[in-house]
């Protein structure tokens, strides 16, 4: 979607950014949707002993990956 620059730069919209397009009584609506944050503290509470899995073997080292 092509917008004009100072409506980007107000907005803080960049190429690239992900936007929510509705409809809001008859009327095309462009919303910026905010990328998530993460926290390394919020993606570990995520982790059970259900979900979490064992080592996978990657198979040999190879090149300057030896220990």
């Amino acid at each position: 979607m092509r917008i004009p620059k100072s409506f980007a730069v107000q907005s803080k919209v960049e190429q690239g950014s992900t936007v929510e397009v509705s409809l809001e009584k008859g009327k095309i609506v462009v919303t910026p949707v905010a990328a998530p944050e993460y926290t390394l503290e919020g993606l570990l509470s995520k982790v059970t002993r259900k979900n979490l899995h064992g080592e996978a073997d990657t198979g040999a080292a190879v090149g300057k990956e030896a220990w």
